[in-house]
């Protein structure tokens, strides 16, 4: 939880940034985490010291840890792929592929992790997570799925949630499966084999 002593005014508007200055401190939060630092334990004294600035740097930017978490977090995930519309297949292997490349990613992994871990003693941040940066992607693959019944594509009475659930969770199981990090041996074309068998049985 964030303590009184971590809130400051939020920065003036028309202050200058340093992008070197900000993507540091970013670093710093989500290697901290990464390392193991619970949210609890993290600090701006300790942001600060990785990062290598004074800690008025980081509250001209963020009014208190809980802000820059978020901030931190979503530039793990990459970025919501363009959905061309051709076809669902296509979309759906795209929105596979963005799922594959973050699960690859051995400190979006772990910070998620304590995320969720920590979900009961801080709901409010893990909420403001869930909106910033798993709602989105939700909310794409749920349209998308919805545009391939309307076009017919997908059969009628498809349970939506359970699909993406289905999609998502076989990604999420070969990551689990493969290893960690950048050199994970994924299957060759998982994200295509993977829509392509589980559109025998959402298909009409």
């Amino acid at each position: 939880m964030t303590t009184t002593d971590e809130t400051r005014p939020a920065r003036p508007a028309g202050r200058p940034r340093s992008a070197r200055a900000e993507k540091a401190i970013i670093d710093a939060t989500l290697d901290l985490i990464g390392e193991g630092m619970s949210l609890a334990e993290l600090s701006i004294e300790a942001i600060a010291a990785r990062a290598g600035v004074g800690k008025t740097t980081i509250y001209r930017r963020w009014s208190n840890k809980e802000d820059l978490f978020v901030d931190a977090l979503a530039t793990l995930k990459s970025p919501l792929p363009q959905v061309r519309g051709r076809s669902v297949r296509e979309d759906l292997i795209a929105c596979l592929e963005a799922v594959r490349r973050d699960a690859c990613d051995a400190r979006s992994r772990c910070v998620m992790s304590i995320v969720m871990n920590d979900a009961e003693r801080h709901p409010r941040l893990a909420e403001r997570v869930r909106q910033a940066s798993i709602e989105p992607r939700r909310a794409a693959m749920a349209a998308l799925l919805r545009r391939g019944i309307a076009t017919g594509e997908l059969r009628a009475d498809l349970d939506v949630p359970i699909a993406m659930s289905t999609l998502v969770g076989t990604m999420m199981w070969y990551a689990r499966s493969m290893g960690s990090g950048e050199d994970a041996e994924f299957p060759d074309g998982i994200a295509e084999r993977i829509v392509d068998e589980l559109l025998t049985g959402l298909a009409p």
